[in-house]
């Protein structure tokens, strides 16, 4: 009777799994290492090892996590996303909003810059895989987009995905580490942390750790982040790195 409301809820199943890890993760952070790590940093790190429980669709190809399909997919990804923004004050997105453009120029090109030089220094010189790990450097999301529409192979693709997914981590552990010694506690300091940084899962997940109410505004800037990155890395960052690489 169980295996017959699993396979018939596969998706309402994927987020109970979710919530159990959710709940432990927190529950781990509190008690065992007092919130000196966050809780989402935490579930993030069992997420990724359960995705080598699988292959290629990582856990959705185990027995009855068929919903873990869905519930990872692009739609609800992009609907997180967007949810997001609900409960922003437009007021303090204004006051933020020269600041917050100036943060996002800084942000892609200087995460752009440090994945090219770790990129050369792996061993890579040609334009279009440093390029691609740059560009992985922004945002998991603008490696991959920036790889295809510059025609590398599908190891580069992958790499920049991975330098991404390590930012996502980096900075949803460290985020409410170091909060209090940057001053983010206020709404415009999380859209200046949002653009300096990018990545929407390590934003939102490190200012959840740090104070939720701060993670709309956050989430923000760091989505342009990803829009941006996809216009200038492809274009721009591409034919700069042209100049000096074939």
């Amino acid at each position: 009777m169980i295996e017959k409301i699993i396979d018939a809820n596969g998706l309402v199943f994927a987020f109970f799994v979710v919530g159990i890890i959710m709940y432990l993760s927190y529950l781990f952070s509190n008690k065992i290492l007092n919130n000196k790590i966050p809780g989402a940093a935490i579930a993030i790190i069992i997420a990724l090892g359960l995705a080598f429980l699988g292959d290629e669709k990582g856990v959705a190809n185990l027995p009855y996590m068929g919903g873990m399909a869905i519930l990872g997919g692009s739609m609800l990804r992009d609907f997180s996303v967007v949810a997001t923004a609900m409960g922003v004050d437009i007021v303090k997105i204004k006051n933020a909003g020269v600041s917050g453009i100036i943060s996002l120029l800084i942000g892609i090109t200087f995460s752009f810059t440090l994945g090219v030089l770790i990129a050369f220094f792996m061993g890579y010189s040609d334009s279009v895989s440093l390029t691609t790990i740059g560009a992985g450097a922004c945002t998991y999301i603008v490696g991959p987009v920036t790889g295809s529409a510059l025609g590398a192979s599908s190891e580069i693709i992958a790499l920049s995905v991975a330098t991404g997914v390590v930012k996502v981590i980096v900075t949803s552990i460290c985020t409410p580490l170091v909060a209090g010694k940057i001053g983010l506690n206020n709404p415009n300091s999380a859209m200046v942390f949002g653009g300096l940084i990018g990545t929407t899962s390590g934003v939102a997940a490190g200012l959840a750790a740090t104070d939720e109410k701060l993670v709309p505004y956050g989430a923000l800037t760091a989505t342009f982040y990803t829009g941006l990155g996809c216009l200038l890395c492809p274009s721009i960052f591409y034919f700069i790195i042209l100049a000096f690489f074939k």
